[in-house]
């Protein structure tokens, strides 16, 4: 039987949802009052999956989760500028979206294949964004 089994973890960032080839106009039109730098206190989710082992209990070690997604996303982005210090996150728009999917790219190989499924990220208390292998 499948078990999922989640993490949490929580990170500060700032951010600047602007695009460089359009024009500050567009720019504003397009992202409104996220077009000035601002920040988010961050909530990553992530999600396991699998069988559980009959010697642990486990499906995975949470805390061996917990150090991969500290080491691979977290160390990267708390208290960072996504739009500027963050290397694996140069060139994209540092939306909700697109922050899932780059954390799904960090995480991927650190896991056993088929094993991770799904990364979600919270911006704000209402809004999210997840990449799932079911989306």
């Amino acid at each position: 039987m499948t078990v999922l089994v989640g993490r949490r973890e929580s990170f500060n960032a700032a951010h600047q949802l602007y695009d460089p080839d359009l024009s500050d106009d567009e720019n504003r039109r397009l992202f409104g009052k996220c077009v000035n730098l601002h920040g988010h206190n961050y909530v990553l989710e992530v999600v396991v999956a699998g069988e559980v082992d009959h010697a642990t209990g486990y499906v995975v070690d949470l805390k061996v989760l917990s150090n991969v997604i500290k080491t691979h996303v977290i160390c990267d982005v708390d208290h960072h500028n996504l739009n500027t210090d963050v290397p694996w996150l140069k060139g994209l728009i540092p939306t909700s979206e697109n922050l899932a999917q780059a954390i799904w790219d960090r995480l991927c190989p650190q896991v056993p294949a088929g094993v991770l499924r799904a990364v979600r990220i919270w911006e704000t208390d209402k809004n999210w964004a997840e990449v799932s292998d079911q989306a």
